[in-house]
């Protein structure tokens, strides 16, 4: 049994820093009555193969590369927030007899936790918050359970740890989602209380997340990316992945790049989206939504948004949490603008200090 750590309150502030399977993000924030600001960023890419499907392959490869991220940031801060896949991770809502200690909670879900979590007990990191009581009985509370295996939690602290960090904190990327969707509240045209997707796009894994009230009622992975993009450049121009990469960002591409390539990319990733949708129509009460935001690196592909939203008929814009924020004199603004979409999952780590 290990302690998790999603759903306690820390005490100063922390790092948000997010593992993918291509890049390690890290971000700073500071609070004041003007809001949030960011104090440090850095974006590093990772070896091929350190990070495979969210699941760490390297553990000494990873605290390498924080290190050095770490280092390159400017950060003073050791106390870092770290996330485990929702796919990883089991959450479940429990009743419990009212009047127990925490301690008595804990050894009350050990005893039943082969009702709720398909492990061996002493495989599992696990961690609980009481809600509140439940409806029409007081004897019994509303308890959240989120349990995963210990090893998606072990691998990321050995990395923290030998790269000088203290792993404060293992939340649950769907918690920090949630964190993060309170920023872009004020892109929303009507009140919090509408359906909200967000459709985040990684290099090889793209999260469908849909939001209602700013709390998540649907999400689902599948297998895809700007990774993709990234491995047609390489294979069409006879390019290394480097220098496909560079490409992508930079431009510098054959005229036939945005009709022969780029195109049929955004085509994919619009059926991705739409396949989405339907599948959260299909297993819900909606049959709608009202607003989709697009966040990861590929989310930022000129045209892309006018592209989705003329294929969706859903008014469509690009996650700007960082937009409403001050910035440290000493930070690249231009270089945190674009990667900006890239970073919701370090900021809601990160605002887990303020909350």
């Amino acid at each position: 049994m290990g302690f998790l750590d999603f759903l306690s309150k820390p005490a100063k502030p922390m790092l948000g820093l997010d593992i993918s399977s291509s890049a390690v993000k890290l971000i700073e924030l500071s609070q004041s009555a003007d809001g949030y600001k960011v104090e440090a960023y850095r974006v590093m890419p990772l070896p091929a193969n350190t990070v495979v499907e969210k699941n760490i392959t390297d553990v000494d490869a990873l605290a390498k590369t924080v290190e050095q991220l770490v280092n390159r940031s400017g950060t003073k801060l050791t106390d870092t927030a770290v996330a485990v896949s929702g796919s990883s991770v089991i959450t479940k809502e429990i009743e419990l007899p009212a009047g127990l200690t925490d301690l008595q909670l804990e050894m009350q879900i050990e005893v039943e936790a082969d009702q709720y979590i398909p492990y061996p007990m002493e495989e599992v990191a696990f961690d609980f918050d009481v809600i509140g009581p439940v409806e029409n009985n007081q004897d019994l509370v509303r308890v959240l359970l989120a349990a995963c295996r210990q090893e998606n939690v072990e691998h990321r602290r050995q990395a923290l740890e030998s790269a000088g960090l203290n792993p404060k904190v293992v939340d649950v990327e769907g918690f920090a989602i949630e964190r993060a969707y309170g920023l872009m509240e004020d892109q929303l045209d009507q009140g919090s209380d509408q359906v909200v997707a967000i459709a985040d796009i990684g290099a090889t894994m793209f999260t469908f997340t849909v939001l209602v009230d700013g709390k998540t009622i649907y999400s689902r992975e599948q297998l895809f990316g700007g990774k993709q993009l990234t491995e047609e450049i390489q294979r069409r121009y006879g390019l290394s992945w480097e220098e496909a990469g560079e490409a992508k960002r930079k431009g510098g591409l054959p005229e036939d790049y945005e009709s022969e390539v780029l195109a049929p990319f955004k085509e994919s990733l619009i059926q991705h989206i739409s396949r989405s949708l339907q599948f959260f129509y299909s297993s819900s009460n909606y049959n709608y939504i009202d607003q989709l935001f697009l966040a990861g690196g590929v989310s930022a592909i000129e045209g892309l948004v006018a592209d989705v939203e003329a294929s969706l008929s859903v008014p469509t814009e690009v996650a700007n949490l960082l937009a409403n924020m001050q910035v440290n004199p000493s930070i690249n603004r231009s270089a945190l603008a674009n990667d900006g979409p890239a970073m919701m999952l370090a900021v809601g780590l990160a605002l887990r200090s303020f909350q």
